[in-house]
Formats: C-alpha cells, sequence, structure tokens
C-alpha cells in the first residue's frame, strides 16, 4: 500500500479539528503487525498504545484474522442488527464456557451500540429503571465516555466543557487516595449518603474504573473495592464496573475486579472484546436487572458479526489455562522495568503508576510526560499521555507482547526520557 504526498493532505482539507491522536504521532501508518506499526517510509514504530486499549493482543494476530477472513469468504453476514446469527451464538457460547462459567457468574450480555460510551449510557439507563432513582455517584479522576450521560460522570473539565449544556444526575465523589492517606474515601461516601443533611440523594447506581485509564492511571486497593461493593450493596445501589479500557487481560485476569472478589452488578465491556480493533461494546447484567424492554435501548450497529468472528477467535486464548499465567508474568517483568526506570530518574521524581500491563510514569515536573511521549515517538515508540493536565506517561503494549519487546521498548523510552529531561533543563 501506498499514500502519496498528495493524499497526506487531505487530512487537513477534510478531517475534522477535533482529531487527537494524529497530532501527537504525525504519521501515515500503511501497515501493522504484532507489536509493531510502520509508516508509508517504511519506517517502524513499536506501539505501547495498543489502540488505548483495544489492541490488547496487537495487530491483526494471526489467528484472529484467519477466522475474521475466513467468515468473510464464507460470505458470512457482517450487519444484522440484533438479529440471530451463528457468528453470535459463537460468540455467547464461548464467552459463557471460557469466562463466565469458569468464573461462576451469571450475567444477561446486553449487545449496545459498538462504543464503550454507548455501554455506559445502557447501563445507567437500566439501573435508574431498576431503582427508580436518578443519581449516578462517579468519582474523581473518572473517564465513562463523551456521549452526554457517560460525560456527565466522567471528570476531566476539558471534555465536559465541550458539551454546551448542562450536566446533571451525577454525584462526584473523592476516588481511593484522591484525598491523600488520612482520608478513607468509602467512609468519606457512606457518611454522605447515610447522613440526611448532607445534600447527597441516594443513587441509583455507583460506577467506579478499577485502574483510571484516562485518569492517570490511580488504581484502587483491592481493600477499597471490596468495601466499596459492601457500601452500594447494603444501601440497594448497583455497582457498576466500567471494565472498557482495564478489562480483557489489561490488569492481569480477564475483569479487572476479579483481584478484589466482588461481582458487580453490571459490567461495561469494549475495546479489546472484540481483540482485533473492531468496534464492539456489551453490559454484563444480572439477571434480575435485565429490566430494559425490547429496543429501549438500541443501534444499528449492535450487531458486529466480524467482532463476534474476532472475539470468539481471542477467547481461544483465555481457553487456554496457563494464558492467565503468561499474562501475569509478563506484568511482572514490565513492573520490573518501570520499577527500575523509576529508580534510574528518580531526580526527576518519577513514580510509577496502575497495575497489570496498565501503566504509568509520574513525574514531578507535570509538563515532562509530553515531552518524552513526543521524544519517543521520534526514536519509533508510541506512547500517550494520561490525567487531566497530561501530567502522566501512559504505558500499554500488548498483553502478549514477550520479554524482548519489553525490553527493546524500554530501551527507546529511556533515551526518550534522558532527552526530554535535557531539553527541559535547557529551557531552564
Amino acid at each position: 500500500m501506498t499514500v502519496t504526498e498528495s493524499a497526506e493532505n487531505v487530512f487537513d482539507e477534510l478531517e475534522s479539528a477535533v482529531r487527537t491522536y494524529c497530532r501527537r504521532f504525525p504519521a501515515v501508518f500503511t501497515k501493522a503487525s504484532g507489536h509493531r506499526m510502520w509508516d508509508r517510509d517504511g519506517r517502524e514504530y513499536i506501539d505501547f498504545l495498543s489502540g488505548a486499549g483495544a489492541l490488547n493482543y496487537g495487530h491483526n494476530h494471526p489467528e484472529v484474522r484467519r477466522a475474521v477472513v475466513d467468515y468473510l469468504l464464507a460470505d458470512g453476514p457482517v450487519h444484522g442488527l440484533d438479529m440471530h446469527t451463528g457468528a453470535k451464538a459463537d460468540f455467547l457460547t464461548r464467552f459463557r464456557d471460557v469466562v463466565l462459567e469458569p468464573r461462576s457468574l451469571s450475567y444477561r450480555v446486553q449487545f449496545t451500540g459498538p462504543t464503550g460510551t454507548n455501554a455506559v449510557e445502557a447501563a445507567f439507563k437500566t439501573a435508574r429503571r431498576v431503582t427508580g432513582r436518578t443519581e449516578i455517584i462517579a468519582f474523581t479522576g473518572g473517564f465513562h465516555g463523551l456521549s452526554l450521560g457517560a460525560l456527565s460522570a466522567s471528570a476531566t473539565a476539558f471534555k465536559r466543557g465541550a458539551a454546551g449544556v448542562p450536566l446533571g444526575h451525577v454525584t462526584r465523589m473523592p476516588y481511593d487516595g484522591y484525598s491523600g492517606e488520612a482520608v478513607d474515601t468509602v467512609d468519606h461516601l457512606t457518611r454522605m449518603l447515610d447522613d440526611p443533611g448532607s445534600g447527597v440523594d441516594l443513587p441509583a447506581a455507583i460506577v467506579v474504573e478499577t485502574v483510571q485509564g484516562e485518569g492517570g492511571l490511580a488504581a484502587a486497593d483491592a481493600g477499597w473495592l471490596r468495601r466499596l461493593a459492601d457500601a452500594a450493596r447494603e444501601r440497594g445501589v448497583l455497582l457498576i464496573v466500567d471494565d472498557i479500557q482495564a478489562g480483557c487481560g489489561r490488569t492481569g485476569t480477564f475483569f479487572s475486579f476479579e483481584e478484589a472478589g466482588i461481582v458487580p452488578d453490571m459490567v461495561c465491556l469494549s475495546k479489546s472484546i472484540s481483540g482485533f480493533g473492531l468496534p464492539m461494546a456489551l453490559v454484563l447484567v444480572k439477571p434480575e436487572l435485565d429490566q430494559l424492554g425490547p429496543g429501549e435501548h438500541s443501534g444499528t450497529f449492535r450487531g458486529n458479526n466480524l467482532a463476534f468472528v474476532s472475539a470468539a477467535a481471542c477467547l481461544e486464548f483465555w481457553a487456554d489455562p496457563e494464558f492467565t499465567g503468561r499474562i501475569r508474568n509478563t506484568a511482572a517483568h514490565f513492573g520490573e522495568l518501570l520499577a527500575g526506570m523509576a529508580r534510574t530518574h528518580d531526580q526527576l521524581g518519577c513514580e510509577v503508576r496502575g497495575r497489570g500491563l496498565m501503566r504509568g510514569l509520574a513525574f514531578s515536573d507535570r509538563g515532562l510526560a509530553d515531552r518524552v511521549s513526543r521524544a519517543a515517538f521520534g526514536r519509533g515508540l508510541l506512547v500517550e499521555t494520561s490525567g487531566a493536565r497530561g501530567e502522566v506517561l501512559k504505558i500499554m503494549p500488548p498483553i502478549v507482547a514477550d520479554p524482548a519487546v519489553l525490553e527493546h521498548g524500554f530501551g527507546i523510552l529511556g533515551a526518550a526520557v534522558e532527552e526530554a529531561a535535557a531539553t527541559s533543563k535547557e529551557e531552564l
């Protein structure tokens, strides 16, 4: 595939100013495989961006690609609204057998429109229908999508400011660690809920990310999550875990909440549930909560059969009893590399954030993460930033990356940190 110089101009001429990632990574990519991407000039990049969590298994995994291509060559239906298809049946069967039953989970699967924000909207509708209440509790640093209902629960002022209308029916509470070690934020939440003078109404649901992908890679402690789940259950409040970015193996287990031993009332999945970068989203709903009627939450593209095919193919990885162990070993090696980098750059106030293979590096200079990301791109590594000010370097390699890939990427990253830090000193 080739892209001409004149073709590149079409992006500036025709594409909306709302585009973002192409501004940070100004290349025209024409090929991708595994952990690597190539631009039109043949330059190779290591991808530690992973489609913002949509490519946990890397680009164009050969086994998944084969399943998709075979389905297309057999003229399998690609679009089907929510009609029954063999591809959907295969996915649901494998999801039950490989994911739900081994974890003793009983959920209905609601297919929503193909984006994560659509799954969050559906979960909020369900919670409000079931409880008859309107309010949602969300947390500082949280991100749940950009459609108006989900945006109300998202915290970043810049993104909320684009709404153009008031964003209501959400009460913000401090996330784990937000107020420092001296403040127990679950205790603060329960006091507000139980005090008739607090002004906080009993909500329909609490929505939480176990690791805040866009919120600076803050990670909730397992004990905090258990206490939050207990507090919700004791008050008849539904617990929604937004596992859109942290799920599908990103933290070391299929669901990010498994370590805490909790069972949410609803779970939102998207991004890597298809495993191939194909749009797909769903909500897992406890059967007794499945109370929306036919058509009350629908979408033309909720029946993406290609995504069902790729998702079912990816579940075969999880059918291997050793797969989770391999991910945990990879995450452990990843953590060691991060800790080593933090020690090496201790003078920069380098701090490791996150969990599993969803990690970040924060620096005392809040502008350094952005400069490191740009320096890394110049050296052939894709890493983005996270946090309300873009103050954390966000590092997400494929969960199937081998040790050599991680070490190669960290070699480039270390050089980028040195370059960015040196530039900072020169500017001073």
